[in-house]
């Protein structure tokens, strides 16, 4: 999350405008958020009182973003570039298909309906 406005400019500057962001909460594989460990350590109460046993779920957001086939691998690279941190909670991209898509205002379809145009 601490990265959102990084990832908006980032996505931006490679030409990628659209996107849906939502405010989801979540969890990896990890049993411990590596922020409350942090913050336990340095001896904050709240930290320690929240690290007790089984797993957190921990604030994320969640992006939603509708490309061209010719710009997934700038949109993938991007987003990593910005976000790798090389620690545990860096995120996933999942990328889907998209049978069609219609702008309703024009009624242009397929990749006319997602261009940045």
């Amino acid at each position: 999350m601490d990265k959102m406005n990084e990832t908006k400019r980032a996505l931006a500057d490679a030409g990628v405008y659209s996107l849906t962001a939502r405010k989801v909460m979540g969890r990896g594989k990890g049993k411990v958020d590596f922020r409350l460990l942090h913050g336990a350590q340095e001896g904050y109460e709240e930290a320690i009182n929240q690290l007790a046993p089984g797993p957190k779920l921990i604030p994320k957001r969640l992006l939603t973003i509708v490309a061209p086939d010719a710009k997934v691998d700038v949109v993938i690279s991007t987003i990593i570039s910005t976000n790798k941190t090389g620690n545990s909670g860096d995120g996933k991209i999942f990328i889907e298909t998209i049978l069609d898509a219609v702008r309703v205002r024009t009624g242009e379809a397929g990749e006319l309906a997602i261009s940045e145009a």
